[in-house]
């Protein structure tokens, strides 16, 4: 086990701006972005698009803004996702959760409008986040949670080399309903090597001319583990 005797509380995150080759994650300004990622979402389709978030369905835009408000007020730190070509608002995560003291904070809250969908938008966004968790803040864990029954967010959390780690039964009331959770990690250790993944799946070369992908992003992990030593071995077949 690592010796932590000379471990120190780690800073907050705060509102950050995190530039990416495909977009950039910046900060959620209310007088700037609330009307924007409103109409990005489709107006009252989020509902759809945030089926499985706990709170009530949104019956405006008022309703959104009070959500947005409640959740800044609990300590969330939300980020949002923009186009480097033209600077359209594209999705949304929240850096939460954070325990200091401990290194650990969550990525939640997490929306893509369908503008994201099968391009590489959502890696970068999420490897642009991980990266600031370990590597500005210096956390020794990234947590991703989502309703059990959300397949979409379960396969993605595998996808990006998150961990599962086992069900909450009963872990919350989520739209007048019982909410199973799925819990997922990144830890430090494993850092190294799924960093080393990610950028290889965004370098220019693992595209094709229409803009596939040559290899998965999972199979860059398999590709990458023995590259790494045992104080970074990761179960990169996750």
């Amino acid at each position: 086990m690592p010796d932590l005797s000379a471990w120190t509380p780690r800073p907050l995150p705060q509102p950050v701006t995190l530039e990416g080759r495909f977009m950039r994650v910046v900060p959620y300004r209310r007088g700037d972005h609330l009307e924007a990622l409103w109409a990005a979402f489709g107006g009252h389709a989020i509902n759809d698009r945030l089926a499985y978030f706990a709170q009530p369905d949104f019956g405006g835009i008022g309703d959104f803004d009070i959500w947005l408000t409640a959740c800044q007020a609990a300590g969330w730190v939300t980020e949002l996702f923009q186009s480097t070509d033209g600077g359209a608002i594209l999705g949304m995560a929240n850096f939460m959760r954070a325990d200091p003291v401990n290194g650990v904070v969550e990525v939640g809250g997490v929306a893509h409008t369908l503008a994201m969908a099968r391009t590489p938008l959502s890696t970068e966004a999420h490897y642009l986040m991980a990266r600031h968790a370990f590597e500005d803040l210096g956390y020794r864990r990234y947590e991703w949670k989502c309703h059990n029954e959300n397949a979409a967010s379960k396969a993605t959390a595998r996808r990006l080399g998150f961990t599962f780690e086992g069900v909450f039964r009963q872990h919350m009331i989520s739209k007048g309903e019982n909410r199973d959770t799925a819990w997922f990690s990144m830890i430090d250790g494993e850092w190294p090597l799924l960093k080393a993944a990610f950028e290889a799946w965004l370098s220019p070369d693992n595209f094709d001319e229409a803009g596939g992908q040559r290899r998965k992003l999972e199979d860059l992990r398999l590709a990458l583990a023995p590259a790494f030593s045992d104080d970074h071995a990761v179960d990169a077949a996750q």
